[in-house]
């Protein structure tokens, strides 16, 4: 049927044949799905707020930055980081989505901060946007999500894109302490 495709077949000489017009089909779907979801993923970030911080000190993609008290909702799970990873952001997602407390939904925010607490065990927090206090924000039905305000801290932070792994991320920390040295700070934690 060439009246639906005429741009198409106007370029060839003959038909496509069954196989050739299915293929093109599916390229055109996969086509339409990854801009779809490079634009949900763009709408999303712009829309996610960002914990406040002020950069006490910058050097290339290194940062000391100072942070206030911050609210988060807290699950900790055992595994290898990627599995933890797995585990705990099921339960804190259902709690920001009111999918089993009820009431409004929780915005999402950045950071989401992944900390070891020993080799096989990780805390994973998702920071509350700053409208909420420990007063006010939702209480969590799911007794393994733990709310509580983290006091104000300096970090080294070590800005970098692309998908982490278990060894990018021991090599990242491993940088962002070495620069920590370098500087003469003591590291905590």
């Amino acid at each position: 049927n060439r009246e639906g495709w005429p741009g198409v077949y106007s370029l060839m000489k003959k038909p496509m044949n069954k196989a050739a017009r299915m293929l093109m089909y599916f390229a055109l779907a996969l086509l339409v799905a990854v801009i779809g979801l490079v634009g949900f993923w763009y709408v999303q970030t712009r829309n996610v707020e960002i914990a406040r911080y002020e950069v006490l000190q910058a050097d290339g993609a290194t940062e000391l930055r100072a942070y206030p008290p911050l609210v988060v909702a807290e699950v900790t799970r055992t595994g290898t980081r990627d599995q933890a990873v797995r585990a705990g952001f099921g339960p804190l997602a259902r709690y920001i989505f009111a999918q089993e407390r009820g009431g409004e939904k929780i915005a999402m925010t950045a950071p989401v901060t992944i900390e070891p607490q020993t080799a096989d065990q990780w805390r994973i927090n998702f920071v509350m946007p700053s409208r909420y206090t420990l007063e006010t924000i939702p209480k969590p039905k799911n007794s393994s999500v733990i709310l509580k305000e983290i006091p104000n801290k300096i970090f080294v932070v070590l800005k970098y894109s692309g998908f982490n792994s278990a060894s990018k991320v021991q090599a990242k920390n491993q940088e962002a302490k070495e620069w920590a040295l370098q500087k003469n700070f003591k590291i905590v934690g």
